[in-house]
């Protein structure tokens, strides 16, 4: 049965967005970004809430630039190769390798669980990455932790009432700082 991962870039106090409202406070890394291109490889489905699609919609044309750098034309084609399930209350239709969710997040998650295929089923969005991990569906966290203080903004990991414990499967520090940790969650 597929993973479901939640992988994000966060900062050091727990927020992958900050007070500002965007993510201003994690600079350019190329070795950290050809790791998330790496990471992304893996993934054989994304489940994506509407504000991560919207930015994410960027990636679906960049590639088309001939000025850009070979890493960034190369997690551009990734992406946009890659399927995913985009959930919304608000969109009546989503473009390129997506499809709008059908059912609610729960079932969508378990049907893509049992389709043949390979890689993970990745979460993205806090909103949703919240809500799946409140229904017990995700399976692994990544983190990429930067060296930064944020004092508030949007957390990576949700507010809940239930304990998970975790289990460490992989860490990679990077010359910039930047720490990625891998946690299973353990049964």
């Amino acid at each position: 049965m597929r993973s479901v991962t939640y992988s994000m870039g966060v900062s050091l106090d727990g927020y992958i967005v900050g007070p500002s409202g965007g993510p201003d406070w994690a600079p350019p890394d190329e070795e950290v970004f050809r790791f998330v291109t790496d990471e992304v490889r893996g993934v054989g489905v994304y489940v994506l809430g509407r504000r991560l699609y919207e930015t994410m919609l960027y990636w679906e044309t960049v590639e088309q630039n001939p000025s850009l750098e070979y890493s960034t034309r190369e997690f551009a084609a990734v992406w946009k190769s890659l399927p995913k399930v985009v959930f919304s209350t608000t969109l009546s239709a989503v473009r390129g390798n997506a499809r709008l969710a059908s059912g609610d997040l729960a079932e969508e998650v378990e049907r893509l669980r049992a389709e043949p295929g390979e890689g993970d089923i990745a979460i993205g969005g806090a909103t949703l990455a919240a809500a799946a991990a409140g229904l017990g569906l995700i399976d692994e966290y990544r983190a990429r932790v930067y060296p930064v203080l944020l004092g508030g903004g949007i957390p990576f990991f949700p507010r809940s009432e239930r304990r998970v414990d975790l289990e460490l499967v992989e860490t990679h520090i990077f010359r910039s700082g930047v720490v990625y940790f891998r946690h299973r969650v353990t049964p």
